[in-house]
């Protein structure tokens, strides 16, 4: 099996330990061949096959892995058990962490903390701090009501705007 990327000698201490910045040996989705990446732990928080990256000040250790076509850049974080895979996207400041997997093409951003024993697919977060599945899904019903008002309006702005012009 090639490589897709390797750690360089750069550094960056935490208190979990020390995390190393990798470099792109191979052309793939998200980067060209000797392009740096983020900094992970060591090859068990990464997968060499697909095109999943770690990128930018991104951070990724403990027994944290990211694979498939997912991204993790930015200044986020992702680490203890949590899994980041399918397509999706972890970045800004966000934070993944415990047993919390996103995956599918769900996308964590801004100030979003995901921890605890959750799983997010398909959907969208930003500045939400999720533990339990159970506020997941109140968050998921609420974000459904709201697109559902909003179309709602939509349909009524155009319906009058009808009416206005004939």
């Amino acid at each position: 099996m090639t490589k897709k990327y390797e750690l360089t000698k750069e550094k960056k201490e935490t208190i979990l330990g020390t995390l190393f910045r990798i470099k792109a040996l191979v052309d793939f989705r998200f980067c060209k061949k000797g392009e740096l990446g983020g900094f992970i732990a060591s090859e068990k928080n990464l997968s060499q096959t697909g095109n999943a990256w770690v990128s930018g000040n991104a951070l990724v250790y403990g027994n944290a892995w990211v694979s498939g076509n997912a991204l993790v850049y930015g200044d986020a974080r992702v680490y203890g058990n949590a899994w980041v895979s399918g397509n999706a996207r972890v970045y800004g400041d966000a934070l993944v962490y415990g047993n919390a997997w996103v995956s599918g093409n769900a996308w964590v951003s801004g100030n979003a903390l995901v921890y605890g024993n959750i799983k997010i697919k398909e959907i969208l977060c930003s500045r939400f701090d999720f533990e339990f599945q159970w506020q997941f899904e109140l968050w998921q019903k609420m974000e459904k009501k709201f697109e559902e008002e909003v179309k709602k309006k939509r349909i009524h702005a155009t319906k009058t705007k009808r009416k206005v012009k004939t």
